[in-house]
């Protein structure tokens, strides 16, 4: 049976314990919503609509989800499903499950719609995950994904920067929980918050930000730079695709009708299971 491994779980549920994400003000958590829903189609929903959250952390797209449907199932393995019922817990339509994406506690073909954000490129057989999210939908209902990209848009200066990155994130993602989180704070200090600065006054005397690492956090808090911090340098396995890699395995996986969000962050897609 296909699993997950335990020390990116046991990393997810040290990060979101740390950042529960109660401290990300209402309209950045609302902007960075859109940024991922935006291409979602909540109109072909049908009024009593039940789905699924896979990999929910601590449910801060659920806080935003749940008001829309009938029913959400926030599904996570990690200890961070305590922390998303402590969040959610006004939200009397949400349903929680302590379980991983190989283990889905749901019927096949029993949701009209699914959700999965910054989850399966964590995991070993990425391909496989996505079939599991796909069979749980209706024929005809949607799934929203984001997979980390592979930078086939961007400058070989950036892809450099990303390389030498890349190989301190392999250090301090296998280095114990307590030195991984101290790195990483140090990171988003001393890296994190001055570029996003920099590229904040950038785009304030109209200079183009767009080939520069990190000048998606310049308007983003610190505090949204310190989780992202430790996402990026604690994870001990990630991995990245091109957006037609993503495209043929969603297709593989039984979605059609695909279609990206242009912008960042790349990429994120919604499609449709085949009918």
């Amino acid at each position: 049976m296909k699993s997950i491994d335990d020390d990116v779980i046991k990393g997810f549920g040290d990060e979101w314990t740390r950042f529960d994400q109660e401290d990300v003000p209402d309209d950045e958590l609302a902007s960075i919503f859109d940024t991922y829903f935006d291409i979602f189609p909540w109109s072909n929903l049908p009024e009593d609509a039940v789905g699924f959250d896979l990999g929910c952390g601590t449910g801060r797209w659920a806080k935003l989800v749940a008001p829309r449907v009938s029913k959400l199932h926030c599904i996570d393995p990690s200890e961070a499903l305590a922390v998303a019922k402590k969040n959610l817990a006004e939200k009397t339509n949400v349903v929680f499950h302590q379980a991983d994406v190989f283990n889905i506690p749901l019927e096949n073909e029993s949701m009209d719609f699914g959700y999965c954000l910054g989850v399966l490129h964590h995991i070993s057989d990425t391909d496989a995950g996505l079939r599991e999210c796909v069979l749980r939908l209706k024929k005809g209902s949607p799934l929203l994904l984001y997979l980390y990209y592979s930078f086939e848009n961007r400058s070989r200066l950036f892809k450099f920067v990303w390389r030498v990155t890349d190989i301190l994130r392999v250090i301090v993602s296998r280095l114990p929980m307590p030195l991984r989180y101290f790195i990483s704070q140090i990171i988003a200090v001393m890296i994190y918050l001055p570029i996003s600065r920099l590229c904040q006054f950038m785009t304030f005397l109209k200079i183009s930000t767009d080939q520069i690492p990190l000048s998606l956090y310049e308007d983003k808090s610190f505090y949204t730079m310190r989780t992202d911090a430790l996402d990026r340098f604690g994870t001990k396995t990630e991995k990245r695709y091109s957006k037609k890699e993503i495209e043929a395995m969603m297709t593989n996986a039984g979605l059609e009708d695909i279609i990206f969000r242009e912008g960042e962050p790349y990429w994120c897609a919604v499609g449709t299971r085949r009918s």
